[in-house]
């Protein structure tokens, strides 16, 4: 992948303790990309249950808190910059799975990353076509970060 630049605006408002660097976002970014990009600013915003499970609730109608949300760009022709769309990750809940599936937290950090990258690039798991594509994909890419299948 041909990428120039990539950052990252990485919110943490709730001030949410022993979140990876901007170094493992930006380098779990890059490689969940499908396309070139010359410039990319990529928005990561770590939540608590509370914000998670209003913006899951209020977007897909389901009132729980969940791992991570993608929304993606509607129009982003107005930027001088390429921007997918953003990515909203519950803390607790990452941590929380990672703890009940035995799996490196840092490891379930990324797996999330690169999911929510891969929904903003149009990729899904609704079929299960969909869902072999993706999940391959992404078993793939965390293998190249030195991660294990998350499956």
């Amino acid at each position: 992948m041909k990428i120039n630049s990539i950052k990252i605006d990485l919110q943490n408002d709730g001030n949410i303790p022993n979140i990876p660097s901007i170094e493992l976002f930006e380098s779990w970014v890059s490689h969940a990309l499908q396309s070139d990009f010359s410039q990319l600013e990529q928005t990561i915003r770590v939540v608590e249950k509370s914000e998670s499970q209003l913006l899951n609730k209020t977007w897909r109608g389901k009132d729980k808190p969940t791992n991570v949300l993608s929304f993606p760009a509607e129009d982003s022709d107005y930027l001088d910059y390429d921007h997918l769309g953003d990515l909203i990750i519950c803390a607790d809940v990452v941590e929380v799975e990672a703890l009940q599936q035995n799996k490196n937290p840092i490891s379930h950090w990324a797996h999330m990353v690169v999911h929510g990258m891969l929904h903003l690039q149009g990729f899904d798991h609704v079929t299960d076509s969909e869902a072999e594509q993706m999940e391959s994909k992404e078993i793939d890419i965390l293998a190249t970060l030195g991660h294990t299948n998350p499956y």
